[in-house]
């Protein structure tokens, strides 16, 4: 039997996480088959890799260096991957849900001029996780990531939604003062749902009407019916309140804002070749959407 990518995936998962439940939920496996995998990859190196603590998950010296191994082959796997798809004229970019249905429409033009794009919705972690893999080139995202490259795009503030008369009785209102009992949110995994509850101070366990949405334009349908209130993306604004006519948007006085970023992997050999390219379509066309939003609100 010989050391397997697969093997070598697992242990750079372990070396991040610390952790085998953790790990396993980077790398989308149960716990007990990561454990069988590393087992296996300790037999062919012919020494522990791990040592495992009651509480605690630590490489060992050799482990370390298994691991740096790992990471050189990943890099390579990556810019071979990357390489192979933009042979074809091809960039896999991901995008979050509370970004996508409205970015990409309006910057729909420049990316066909770009070439071939294949697109992916999805959660942050997993579009980072499919960009560690190499199965991403690149993202929308709208929390940090330290570990990958990003360029900024654009800042989009934060929105209060509800009815006319709902807005009417909290304006000028921070997020902080917002009522828990009717504050409308996204599921969890979504990090729009993550940062409106850090805008607001407040908990999962804090917030009393929990929905399990998983769209923005859901909240908002039931915004626009007296059902509560919820934070809204200047660049979401123009199109959900021509959907639903009974919504209406207010800004607080300390507007709170995102910071939307274009984000790849460090080490990437032909990035200059469209990852700029890319950012600038999508740079102007947020801050196309994010101005048109200043204007109306």
């Amino acid at each position: 039997m010989n050391i397997t990518l697969r093997q070598l995936t697992y242990l750079r998962a372990l070396g991040q996480a610390r952790s085998f439940s953790r790990a396993a939920e980077i790398v989308h496996v149960s716990q007990p088959a990561l454990s069988v995998q590393i087992r296996e990859l300790e037999e062919q190196v012919g020494q522990p890799l791990v040592e495992r603590r009651p509480r605690d998950v630590r490489l060992t010296r050799a482990g370390r260096r298994v691991l740096e191994t790992a990471e050189r082959v990943a890099g390579e796997l990556r810019d071979l991957q990357s390489e192979a798809r933009r042979g074809l004229g091809q960039v896999n970019l991901g995008v979050i849900p509370t970004i996508a249905p409205y970015l990409l429409p309006a910057s729909l033009a420049g990316l066909r001029a770009q070439g071939g794009l294949r697109l992916r919705e999805a959660t942050t972690e997993s579009l980072l996780a499919e960009i560690a893999e190499g199965r991403l080139d690149a993202a929308i995202i709208a929390t940090p990531a330290p570990e990958l490259f990003e360029t900024p795009l654009f800042e989009d503030r934060f929105l209060l939604a509800g009815t006319p008369d709902q807005l009417t009785m909290v304006r000028g209102l921070s997020p902080q003062a917002i009522d828990p009992d009717q504050l409308l949110l996204l599921d969890e995994g979504h990090c729009l749902a993550d940062q409106a509850l850090a805008l607001c101070g407040l908990t999962r366990a804090a917030q009393r009407i929990d929905l399990g949405a998983s769209s923005l334009t859901t909240l908002c349908a039931l915004a626009g019916q007296a059902m509560g209130l919820t934070l809204v993306p200047e660049i979401a604004s123009l199109q959900e309140t021509r959907a639903f006519p009974t919504l209406a948007l207010s800004r607080f006085d300390e507007e709170p804002a995102r910071t939307v970023r274009l984000v790849r992997a460090r080490e990437v050999s032909d990035a200059e070749a469209w990852f700029d390219p890319l950012a600038h379509v999508l740079q102007k066309a947020g801050k196309g959407l994010v101005a048109q939003a200043r204007r109306r609100f």
